[in-house]
């Protein structure tokens, strides 16, 4: 019992990757973009992925201002979905007007995310 307790406390939730019993992948991006600030913190993101693909970008909890955040939410993260991870890198997405900086952090956040993907699957 211990054993199973000391494995659980090892696994937090900022686990970069994990793959999903479908297949799929999880990459989050809390630890691999620390350094990545949008207009007034960091921007984590979960970027799920399956066949190659992603399927969705998630944002995490971010100190971003609501209401610009959400414009980002809204233009911005549905864009990759469908993109072969592969291509991420290579695309230039366009930003949100009025939240240039969010913008730019969360695209930077996927490309870390995708890139990790790419490495580590």
């Amino acid at each position: 019992m211990l054993s199973n307790l000391n494995a659980q406390s090892n696994r937090s939730s900022t686990d970069v990757m994990v793959r999903q019993s479908d297949g799929s992948y999880v990459v989050n991006t809390t630890t691999l973009a620390k350094d990545v600030i949008g207009f007034r913190g960091n921007t984590p993101l979960k970027l799920y992925i399956k066949d190659n693909k992603i399927i969705k970008v998630e944002p995490l909890p971010n100190h971003e201002t609501p209401s610009f955040f959400d414009k980002v939410k809204k233009g911005l993260l549905s864009k990759w979905c469908g993109m072969k991870v592969s291509k991420v890198s290579a695309t230039e997405m366009d930003g949100v007007t009025g939240a240039t900086f969010s913008s730019k952090a969360v695209k930077e956040n996927v490309k870390r995310g995708a890139k990790y993907y790419m490495k580590h699957k």
